[in-house]
């Protein structure tokens, strides 16, 4: 029989600082440190140090936004790799898997987290992905900028900094229309070098694939069926499966699949619930299926990944 089914928690950005900060690490910028003082209602501020050496995978309920000065590092964004180079800036918004790790020894930067609400007063936060398109989910959220790009951006940052070490007036006013004007900096970039139109100019197997894949990191929870995202797409089952299995070497189905193996391997690591509690939840039949499915996946089986990881 099936047990009552529990959400996998979401972070909010008032607990969130466990999951990706080093308090041992003395930092005196934005909110590297935990001062209520420098506290903001919906949004915080961090550089790269005290950094935990990898963050995720885990879902949020804030926006993201991050800018590497030096340095590499890999994040995964449901099912797209990203690897970040000097110059590049990087997107999420709320409920996408995300990850990151392996960050080079050199590797620097800042970020940004901020509810989707904190905008409301400058752009209602139904219209974020439509008023800056990397947030869309069918934008790019990846992508480098030029030198005199990231020294404006940066010089934006800094500003930020600035209003958190300091008690002035209307201070979050100020961060709100700084952090406005950083992310139209970013879009101005995104739309100069025409990042929003490139779709149209690549093959169609490559434009399909793409979509399938954000699609499938939006939905994979209540759609399971390679024929969800046909119907989704305008095209066959068949025609997907082909398509995406020829730019891949991963069928549509796996695809699929290797999301919700994400979305296990989330509710495994960061609830308490039981194997059976987790197996019922993402709606497999019985825990026998979920193991199956797990171990096929994985080579083990749910609960020995968990004693593993905890």
């Amino acid at each position: 029989m099936k047990q009552k089914q529990q959400e996998l928690p979401r972070y909010k950005l008032k607990n969130f600082r466990k999951a990706h900060r080093d308090d041992n690490v003395v930092s005196a910028f934005g909110n590297d440190q935990p001062d209520p003082e420098k506290m903001t209602q919906g949004f915080q501020l961090y550089s790269c140090e005290g950094l935990l050496p990898a963050t995720g995978p885990l879902k949020s309920e804030f926006y993201r936004m991050s800018i590497t000065v030096t340095g590499s590092l890999d994040m995964e964004i449901g099912l797209e790799h990203y690897r970040h180079q000097p110059r590049t800036v990087a997107f999420t918004f709320p409920n996408q898997i995300f990850s990151k790790h392996d960050a080079s020894q050199d590797a620097s930067g800042y970020y940004l987290l901020f509810d989707p609400e904190f905008l409301n007063d400058l752009v209602p936060s139904i219209r974020i992905g439509e008023e800056f398109p990397f947030y869309d989910v069918f934008g790019t959220p990846v992508f480098q900028v030029s030198t005199e790009e990231i020294t404006r951006m940066l010089s934006l940052v800094m500003n930020i900094d600035q209003e958190l070490q300091q008690q002035r007036a209307a201070r979050d006013k100020a961060i709100r229309m700084y952090l406005y004007l950083l992310l139209l900096e970013a879009k101005r970039s995104y739309e100069r070098q025409c990042i929003g139109t490139t779709d149209g100019h690549l093959p169609e197997h490559h434009q399909l694939t793409r979509r399938f894949r954000r699609l499938v990191a939006q939905h994979y929870l209540t759609q399971r069926q390679v024929g969800d995202y046909a119907r989704l797409l305008g095209v066959s089952p068949n025609h997907l499966n082909k398509t995406v299995k020829q730019h891949t070497g991963q069928t549509a189905s796996e695809a699929i699949r290797e999301m919700l193996l994400q979305e296990s391997k989330l509710r495994l690591l960061h609830s308490d619930s039981s194997v059976a509690e987790i197996a019922y939840a993402l709606d497999f039949s019985d825990p026998a299926s979920f193991n199956r499915f797990f171990k096929s996946m994985t080579n083990e089986t749910p609960l020995a990944f968990r004693s593993r990881n905890k």
